[in-house]
C-alpha cells in the first residue's frame, strides 16, 4: 500500500540487521504507537496499515516496521522466535526514543497474531517505555511467563468467531495483573476480513492509545 504524506521510510538498527519501517507523524502527534506485525506479516500489512491511519488520524504517530529481514522471514523458526521478536521491538522502542520526530512521546505497542506476544514481553521487560499495549486476533499465550510483570494497560481484541484464540486470550487476561480488557467483536474472523470489524477494531485501539498515550492522561494520573 503506498505511503500518505505524512509517512516516511525509516532504517532501524537492531544489532547487525536493519529493520525496514514506515514512520507516520501527524501535526503535533499526542503519542505514538508501535506496531508488532505477526507470522512473517510486514509494513505493509494491508489490516495494521488500516489501523495505522486511523490512529494517525486521532492525533498518534504510528511506526509499522519488519521486525525480521527479508531473508530472516523465510524462516518459520525466527517468525514465531517470540524472544527474537521482543529484542528488535526493544531495539525499535529506543530508536524512537531517540528520533527527535517522536522523542518524549509515550510509547504503546500494537501487536498482531504472534506480534502480541512479542509486544506483551517487551513490554514486561521494559515497563518504563511502554505505556499501553493493544492485541488483535493476538497470541498473548506466547507471553504466558512474562504476562504477570506487564504494568502497561493492555486491550485484548478478539473476532467472534475465532474461538481458540477467544479461549487463549481469556487465560491471558486472568494472568494479567495491569488494567486490562478484553473485547470480542461479533461476527469476526482472526483476520477481521468481515466489513465493518477491521473499523471496531481501528477505534477500539484509538481510544484504548488515547486514553493512556495522551499527556491529558498522565496529568490525570
Amino acid at each position: 500500500m503506498p505511503s500518505s504524506d505524512k509517512e516516511q521510510s525509516v532504517v532501524v538498527l537492531a544489532d547487525k540487521v536493519r529493520l525496514q519501517g514506515m514512520l507516520g507523524v501527524p501535526a503535533k502527534p499526542s503519542g505514538v504507537v508501535l506496531f508488532a506485525h505477526g507470522s512473517g506479516s510486514g509494513r505493509f500489512s494491508p489490516r495494521n496499515t488500516f489501523v495505522a491511519r486511523v490512529l494517525q488520524q486521532g492525533g498518534l504517530a504510528t511506526l509499522l516496521i519488519d521486525l525480521l529481514e527479508e531473508w530472516e522471514a523465510e524462516d518459520r523458526r525466527k517468525v514465531f522466535d517470540i524472544d527474537l521478536l521482543a529484542d528488535r521491538l526493544l531495539a525499535a522502542t529506543r530508536w524512537l526514543a531517540q528520533d527527535p520526530r517522536t522523542r518524549g512521546l509515550r510509547l504503546g505497542y500494537f501487536g498482531a497474531s504472534t506480534g502480541a506476544g512479542a509486544a506483551l514481553q517487551a513490554a514486561a521487560r521494559s515497563p518504563e517505555a511502554a505505556a499501553a499495549v493493544v492485541s488483535r486476533g493476538g497470541r498473548p499465550d506466547l507471553a504466558a511467563p512474562y504476562l504477570p510483570n506487564v504494568t502497561a494497560p493492555t486491550l485484548l481484541i478478539v473476532g467472534g468467531y475465532d474461538v481458540p484464540v477467544i479461549e487463549m486470550n481469556e487465560e491471558a487476561l486472568a494472568l494479567l495483573t495491569c488494567p486490562k480488557e478484553l473485547i470480542i467483536v461479533p461476527k469476526a474472523s482472526h483476520l477481521f476480513e468481515e466489513p465493518g470489524t477491521l473499523e471496531q477494531v481501528a477505534e477500539h485501539a484509538l481510544r484504548w492509545f488515547v486514553r493512556y498515550l495522551t499527556p491529558t492522561h498522565e496529568a490525570a494520573r
